[in-house]
């Protein structure tokens, strides 16, 4: 083979790979809560919601929070004009299911489990969820509130799961 055969194979080669990258979806949908300290707390953090196909990622870092369990959830209302944020509403409960882990059949979709608080009080969660989408449909995160509390989700009691009073909310948003 000539090298200018290889040279029109090559050029057809990178042409080839150049359309196919300026045809990919762009990046997958992504939203935001800058979380806020209620109810006289300093806990502060934030929480992003990346749609990836039929599930959602959340990907949560809170800093200020005391030492130990914490339960997070999402709430109906985008609202957290309160001062100890109760303006926030019930979890997240589009389907009408008992409260519970993130990971059971059985969830509010708004159930996001327990925030584990190191000695200097940060935390992280990361964790895949069904039944929740990055929109603003029935089961949509956007315009709704992630609150986090001050004691931790037993992942029981319905329908709050006994954590205690809401030290932080922000309202989920593009």
């Amino acid at each position: 083979m000539g090298i200018g055969m290889r040279y029109g194979i090559g050029l057809a080669s990178c042409a080839l790979l150049l359309s196919a990258c300026t045809t990919m979806e762009p990046g997958e949908p992504a939203v935001a809560a800058s979380v806020r300290p209620s109810s006289g707390s300093q806990t502060s953090g934030t929480v992003k919601f990346t749609q990836v196909l039929s599930r959602v990622r959340v990907d949560a870092r809170f800093s200020l929070l005391t030492p130990g369990l914490h339960g997070i959830h999402v709430h109906e209302k985008g609202d957290c004009s309160a001062p100890d944020a109760m303006s926030a509403g019930g979890h997240f409960n589009p389907f009408l299911k008992k409260h519970g882990a993130p990971d059971s059949a059985n969830s509010h979709s708004g159930d996001l489990g327990n925030l584990t608080a190191d000695a200097s009080g940060n935390a992280t969660l990361t964790l895949w969820l069904d039944g929740i989408s990055v929109s603003t449909g029935k089961d949509g995160v956007i315009g709704r509130a992630v609150i986090v509390h001050a004691g931790p989700d037993d992942l029981k009691t319905d329908p709050t799961g006994n954590s205690g009073g809401r030290v932080a909310c922000g309202v989920i948003g593009p």
